[in-house]
């Protein structure tokens, strides 16, 4: 894993998986097109920095390895490296690779034909924790662990490294040369970080020394004490680097799970952390309230002057018992109530830091059978969508830039990124009903199946099992937990039989599922409104707005009209002969015999009317209805309702969705990687290399021999030949320009393919504390660790000068 895929598998719980990693109106300039959102750093110069002290950052949990390169790599590992091992290149803020002059004086293509050759002049001064030079040891290490010839190391990639035909010592021992087989355009992107030949140099070393420690780094830090019982890894100031040395003494990263992280600031136990919506606006009204609390949040605040009165009643009447417990339970309230008063008192020393996250969330469409299967269907739901408006949901109640992602394979701001969203056409809503009507669906169809079937995978007799299907790779993000669901559209529904995708057989461990997009895998539950965002009262259900056909209610009409004509003779008959024999015993007195009963002609059976669909769509007897899951966890109320949103979006043109909520453990794993979905929300990262990065994640699928499917990590199993050939191509240009035109022709094609809608890019928000120099929201770039630091107090001077 590099710097380019950081926070993946971070991305996938807020919406991101995960966790998990385009606009404007043509192809990008050089660079970039469109502007990035800055960073939110508090950017400041070295000189205004002191020299010393302690920063707590918060991770989600301590890293299960040291090795980037394994598949149980997560964010928590990229940070680390990024601190401590060599990064030949690195992302600056619009996202680009640019050379790091602390370890590389030049790094250029000195050769095309009939090879390409790279020449990496090393820095002189760059030398390892152990006192010896960084050289082509290294490299050739760690090309032979990770070029896929030595099933033995368990690395989770090899792209880039099998292309590569041999690496030599240069003129001297400062130059590496390497020498590749086929031309390999993202060449930055290897080595990166680069791992001493210590860790790469065998399989035992590679495979199991890394895990826990790094005996040999070379990083502006060295890697301290882990320690698990109190979750916090130490990073020290490098006493042998020859770059401008770290302005901290230590870098504690600290895991706090993201619901406690507001607690964890006000404690004082980290100084730095990423935050959920929840967590920035505690901040927020800490700010506004001054510290204070007056009841409209926190513990309490949704209690009515009713109940409290009811409260107090039962806490001073006449029955101990219930007094009592009344009592204590006023006492533990008011024990909350203080303890959230003081968290807020203390949330004030904080701000928060905004920028978008290098990764963008998705509409992703299952079209691996089912309605789906049909690319016609996929264009409908794509179309129908009015993208705009779910960006400004998330992101213009943080004042953050809500234009809708126009790229799966870069981000505004970055050289590759183009709006290639034309190739699959704007909002429209007829021309989603007509792609529909001409797939053959109908509203008010007739329904042959059981009420609650579902035109889907299941419906058709799938075997989808849950497993994760070979060849699955970690993926993006958004998972998270309580279960939950319900029919937008529908009365009545059923989850039918899964398909048996195989699982990955490799002999690697599983890889997490994601966090949020993470890089932070951008989840939640069943499609409900989040009163947060101004879209209703939670749990609100939309109502179905069912409609017989008109053929359907002539039909029906007849038949009661036919009874109601067969009952209104029958009552006429019985009253005129119940007329004349009171007529006729009137006349001949008690001797008068009762006339007989004439019997009534037997009524036609009442014939049912036939079910159709109503205002929904149908075809070959089943309702169009698709699984949508989503994660159930905290954070991802946002992702919620983006979901609802499109549900109800969805329904106005006759479609069902199921909604179901999955806990974030099984979001990714027993859903999205197993294709237990048909539609879903989880986010990918950005990356500087998309044609390498990219072509897993909308690769054709490709059964195996055993009948199993390939997917990589293309989830949507969505996938032409032309798409591998444009990605194919672009890894092999060497001319820049025309690698980025290959690259946006392929995102062209992909839109046009409508496995997945790109909608808005993830937001960033980091709680810090004010004094903090150089850290925060990084948006595109990454953290450069040695300018990290404690802003100097202002002197006599700089006050003077401020007034």
């Amino acid at each position: 894993m590099t710097q380019r895929t950081r926070r993946s598998l971070a991305l996938l719980t807020s919406g991101v998986l995960a966790l998990p990693l385009l606009a404007g109106c043509g192809a990008g300039d050089d660079d970039g097109g469109p502007a990035a959102a800055a960073p939110d750093i508090a950017l400041t110069a070295r000189d205004q920095v002191a020299d010393g002290g302690v920063l707590r950052w918060a991770v989600d949990a301590l890293p299960e390895t040291l090795n980037g390169f394994q598949a149980d790599a997560d964010a928590a590992t990229t940070r680390i490296t990024g601190a401590v091992l060599p990064h030949l290149f690195t992302l600056d803020a619009k996202g680009r690779p640019v050379a790091d002059p602390d370890y590389l004086e030049k790094a250029e293509v000195v050769e095309r034909e009939p090879k390409q050759v790279v020449l990496y002049k090393l820095n002189q001064k760059a030398v390892w924790s152990d006192g010896r030079e960084i050289g082509a040891a290294d490299f050739v290490a760690q090309w032979r662990a990770l070029n896929g010839k030595d099933s033995a190391y368990w690395t989770a990639r090899n792209a880039g490294y099998e292309r590569i035909e041999k690496i030599e010592r240069g003129k001297n021992d400062l130059e590496v040369k390497v020498t590749f087989v086929r031309p390999y355009a993202d060449w930055r992107s290897l080595f990166s970080p680069l791992y001493p030949k210590q860790v790469m140099g065998t399989p035992e070393a590679f495979n199991e020394g890394a895990r826990g420690a790094l005996k040999v780094t070379a990083g502006p830090f060295n890697l301290g004490a882990v320690d698990k019982k109190t979750g916090t890894v130490a990073l020290t100031r490098n006493p042998r680097w020859w770059g401008r040395p770290a302005k901290l003494d230590t870098l504690v990263l600290t895991a706090v799970p993201r619901a406690a992280r507001p607690a964890a600031l006000a404690a004082g136990k980290v100084d730095l952390a990423d935050v959920d919506r929840a967590g920035a606006d505690r901040i927020a009204l800490a700010h506004r309230d001054a510290g204070r609390v007056d009841g409209t949040h926190g513990p309490g605040a949704s209690l009515t002057p009713a109940q409290a009165t009811l409260s107090w009643a039962l806490a001073h009447g006449a029955d101990e018992a219930k007094a009592r417990e009344e009592q204590e339970s006023r006492q533990k309230n008011a024990e909350a109530v203080k303890k959230y008063a003081d968290e807020q008192s203390a949330l004030r020393g904080f701000e928060v830091r905004k920028s978008l996250e290098p990764a963008y969330t998705q509409l992703a469409m299952n079209g691996a059978s089912g309605p789906l299967s049909d690319e016609r269907v996929r264009r409908a739901i794509a179309r129908a969508l009015d993208r705009k408006e779910l960006a400004e949901l998330v992101l213009k109640p943080l004042g953050l830039p809500a234009k809708p992602v126009g790229s799966h394979l870069a981000l505004a701001g970055q050289q590759a990124y183009a709006d290639n969203s034309e190739a699959l056409g704007g909002q429209d809503t007829h021309a989603a009903q007509a792609l529909l009507a001409d797939a053959g669906w109908r509203k008010g169809g007739r329904l042959t199946e059981p009420a609650g079937a579902k035109a889907g995978p299941e419906g058709e007799g799938g075997t989808d099992d849950g497993k994760t299907p070979r060849g699955a790779k970690p993926g993006p993000g958004d998972g998270t937990g309580n279960d939950g669901l319900y029919i937008v559209g529908q009365d009545d529904g059923r989850n039918g039989a899964a398909r048996k995708d195989r699982p990955d057989r490799q002999g690697r461990p599983a890889a997490p599922g994601a966090r949020a997009a993470g890089p932070r895998a951008l989840q939640e539950g069943p499609a409900v409104f989040d009163g947060e965002l101004g879209l209703g009262a939670p749990g609100e259900r939309p109502a179905p707005a069912l409609a017989p056909s008109s053929l359907a209610a002539q039909q029906e009409e007849a038949l009661l009209a036919q009874a109601g004509a067969v009952e209104d003779g029958k009552r006429a008959a019985a009253a005129t002969a119940a007329a004349a024999a009171k007529a006729e015993g009137e006349g001949e007195g008690e001797d008068a015999k009762e006339p007989a009963r004439a019997t009534p002609a037997p009524a036609p059976a009442k014939q049912a009317a036939p079910r159709t669909s109503g205002a929904m769509l149908a075809k070959d007897g089943k309702q169009l209805t698709l699984r949508f899951v989503l994660p159930a966890g905290p954070g991802s109320e946002a992702l919620r309702a983006v979901g609802d949103r499109i549900s109800r979006t969805l329904q106005k043109i006759g479609i069902s969705t199921q909604t179901t909520k999955v806990p974030d453990e099984s979001f990714f794993k027993d859903h999205i990687a197993s294709g237990q979905y048909d539609l879903a929300l989880y986010s990918w990262p950005a990356t500087a290399f998309p044609a390498t990065d990219a072509r897993p994640i909308f690769a054709k699928p490709e059964p195996a021999a055993d009948g199993s499917l390939l997917v990589e990590q293309n989830y949507t199993r969505v996938g032409t030949d032309h798409i591998d050939q444009l990605f194919d191509q672009a890894a092999g240009e060497l001319d820049e320009a025309k690698a980025r035109d290959l690259v946006r022709k392929a995102d062209a094609r992909i839109w046009a393919a409508a496995g997945s809608v790109p909608l808005y890019q993830r937001p960033e928000l980091v709680a810090a504390k004010p004094g903090l120099a150089n850290a925060g929201a990084f948006g595109l770039g990454v953290p450069r660790f040695q300018d990290i630091g404690w802003k100097k107090p202002p002197t006599a001077k700089d006050a003077k000068e401020k007034k």
